[in-house]
């Protein structure tokens, strides 16, 4: 079988991925991976959802990347990460309408034709779902883990089901299951309400026998924060919130630095039977 070649210059390549959309899965890339640049990290993130890209807003960031030669082009920055995503090739309200192979292409460019420079991880925002994409990312990419966003209610938890399985399919280690949306705190008097349920990604991650990295609770500060291009880890580093997903880094970087580590495990080629 053919393997992927790994990146030049990145140590690890993350995948942060949900099985439906709508779970808050890039506010989670986009935190987590400040929260592994707080760590002291070289920390880079690709925003690979070609259909809904959040990055630009999330981090506050537009413009067109620079050409530095033939088709490379420089990553933008911000918070100290590198950022690249086809939101900053086309205007936010240009529908994407591709079919499956310019997305993969897409994809494929913006891992390999990009001066990432030496990172230690890259952590890459995956379009929600398990089709092409993310079987590009899988097989073009020599993925050292995938972290699995979900809600609590039994809806978004079969879709992480099925995420967690197509990771496990192509030989991708789970380095966890984030529990977004967990609970919310009143603002005015700080009771609690379980909106969506709770706990169901802990119990989850237990049956399939997969870390649980933390509960990321529904949060106004957290939204607001994320709307303005403003994430809470970076603006914000000792709120609540921002603890969480710190903690989560933790935990991920623990994984791959540990036992040998992970570092860019040759993809599989994968063969639908």
């Amino acid at each position: 079988p053919t393997r992927a070649a790994t990146i030049p210059g990145i140590r690890n390549v993350i995948a942060v991925a949900s099985g439906k959309g709508g779970v808050g899965k890039s506010t989670t890339a986009c935190n987590l991976a400040l929260g592994l640049a707080a760590e002291g990290l070289k920390v880079g993130i690709l925003d690979a959802d070609i259909y809904g890209p959040s990055l630009p807003k999330l981090l506050g960031l537009s413009g067109k990347p620079r050409v530095i030669e033939g088709r490379t082009l420089a990553p933008l920055e911000r918070f100290g990460l590198k950022v690249m995503s086809i939101g900053f090739m086309v205007d936010e309200e240009t529908p994407m309408i591709w079919r499956g192979p310019m997305v993969m292409s897409a994809i494929t460019q913006m891992l390999r034709e990009v001066a990432w420079g030496d990172l230690d991880v890259l952590v890459v925002d995956m379009p929600p779902g398990t089709g092409d994409a993310q079987l590009t990312m899988a097989q073009a990419t020599p993925l050292a883990g995938a972290v699995i966003v979900s809600t609590p209610q039994d809806l978004a938890l079969l879709d992480a089901r099925r995420g967690v399985a197509m990771f496990r399919k192509t030989e991708v280690p789970i380095l966890g299951i984030v529990e977004n949306m967990s609970y919310f705190l009143a603002p005015d008097t700080g009771k609690r309400y379980d909106i969506f349920g709770h706990g169901g990604a802990r119990q989850e991650a237990g049956r399939l026998g997969v870390p649980f990295l933390g509960e990321v609770p529904l949060d106004m500060n957290l939204r607001e924060r994320s709307d303005a291009g403003e994430p809470v880890v970076a603006m914000a580093p000792d709120d609540p919130q921002s603890r969480v997903y710190r903690d989560m880094a933790r935990q991920v970087w623990a994984a791959l630095s540990g036992a040998g580590g992970l570092k860019q495990k040759a993809a599989p080629t994968i063969i639908i039977e």
